[in-house]
C-alpha cells in the first residue's frame, strides 16, 4: 500500500541524502533541493528542511534516516496534559526500551529493555550514562561494560540473515512493536513480583499505531506504557537501554568485520555500498544475506559496484 511520510532534517542531513540517492535524482520540483525515484519510494527535500517520502516502501526508506514528525494538530488543553509525562516521571522507577541498527545497512537490529529505580540512578549518573548520541563510541563500549552488572536488562538481536526471513512479512514499525514488546515482556517476567511504575518506549510510530500492532503479538504489554520521541532525554532506563543497544550493535559490527577481513561500517552511505559490493564479490546474495538488509537500496547500489 501506497504512503506518504514526511521527516523534519538539517541540511547536513538533506546533503547527505542527496549524495546517497545521487544516482536515482529526477527533475526537481519547485522550492525542492532534490528528488529521487528509488524502487518503491520516491525522495523529495524541500528548501524547507522537510523530506516526503511517497510510495510503498516510504515506511522502510524514511526509518534509515530518522522518525516521522507528526503533523502539529490543535488540541484542548485536556489533551495536551494527556501527553505529558506524569509529574516526576524522571524520578520513577521505569523499565526503558531503545533500539538501535534500523537504519544502518549492515549489522544487526538491537532492542533492549532495561530497569532503573531512582535508588540506582546516582550510579548511573557516575558511571555516565546519559543521552547515547552525547557519547563517542569508545565511551559508550566502557559504560556498556559496567551498566550490564547494574540493572536489570534483557536485550535482543535480529541478525541480518533472520532480519531478512522476516522483514517480507513485517514493516519496518510492526517488526519494532514486536521486538520492544518482547524484550518489555521478558523483563517483566524476570522482574517478578516487583512492577515498573511505568514503562517508556523511546517513540518511533504513533501510540495508536504502536497498540495496533500489539494486538497480534502473542505477549502484549499494554498498561502503564508511555511515548515520548528522544526517550532517553526523558528517564535515565531508555538512556541505559539505548547505551547497551549501542554497544552490542558495535560489537556485532567488529565480529563482521573479523569475518570478512575488512571493516563493516554502520550507516547506509557510501562505504556502505561499497563494503557490500565487496561481500558480494567474495560470496554472492548467500553471503551478503548474513551482513546486510537486502531490502534497503543499496543492495541494487552494491551490485551496480561490484558487476560492472
Amino acid at each position: 500500500m501506497s504512503q506518504s511520510i514526511t521527516l523534519l532534517c538539517d541540511k547536513p542531513t538533506i546533503q547527505k541524502m542527496k549524495n546517497t540517492y545521487e544516482t536515482y535524482q529526477i527533475k526537481t520540483p519547485p522550492y525542492a533541493v532534490f528528488s529521487s525515484k528509488l524502487p518503491g519510494v520516491t525522495v523529495t527535500a524541500y528548501n524547507s528542511g522537510k523530506v516526503l517520502f511517497q510510495g510503498v516502501q516510504a515506511e522502510n526508506e524514511s526509518a534509515k534516516w530518522g522518525k516521522e514528525n507528526p503533523t502539529p494538530k490543535k488540541q484542548s488543553s485536556t489533551q495536551k496534559k494527556e501527553a505529558d509525562l506524569p509529574k516526576d516521571f524522571q524520578n520513577w522507577a521505569v523499565l526503558g526500551s531503545d533500539e538501535v541498527g534500523n537504519g544502518s545497512y549492515l549489522g544487526p537490529v538491537v532492542v533492549c529493555a532495561t530497569y532503573v529505580t531512582k535508588e540506582n540512578m546516582p550510579l548511573l549518573k557516575e558511571l555516565g550514562v546519559k543521552d547515547s548520541k552525547m557519547l563517542t563510541d569508545p565511551m559508550i563500549r566502557k559504560i556498556a561494560k559496567d551498566l550490564v552488572h547494574v540493572v536489570p536488562y534483557k536485550q535482543l538481536i535480529v541478525t541480518p540473515k533472520k532480519y531478512n526471513e522476516i522483514q517480507p512479512n513485517y514493516n519496518v514499525n510492526r517488526m519494532k512493536v514486536a521486538l520492544h514488546n518482547q524484550a518489555i515482556h521478558l523483563l517483566l517476567e524476570e522482574l517478578k513480583p516487583v512492577k515498573p511504575q511505568g514503562i517508556l518506549i523511546d517513540q518511533f510510530t504513533t501510540e495508536k499505531s504502536y497498540r495496533s500492532y500489539l494486538t497480534r503479538e502473542p505477549n502484549p504489554v499494554t498498561e502503564n506504557l508511555y511515548f515520548k520521541t528522544k526517550g532517553e532525554q526523558y528517564h535515565l532506563s531508555v538512556a541505559a537501554a539505548s547505551i547497551i543497544c549501542r554497544a552490542t550493535f558495535l560489537d556485532e559490527l567488529d565480529k563482521a568485520s573479523k569475518e570478512l577481513g575488512f571493516t563493516v561500517p554502520s550507516g547506509a552511505g557510501t562505504k556502505s555500498d561499497q563494503a557490500a559490493a565487496k561481500i558480494l564479490k567474495k560470496g554472492g546474495l548467500s553471503l551478503l544475506e548474513n551482513y546486510a538488509k537486502l531490502h534497503f537500496a543499496n543492495t541494487e547500489k552494491a551490485k551496480k559496484i561490484a558487476f560492472r
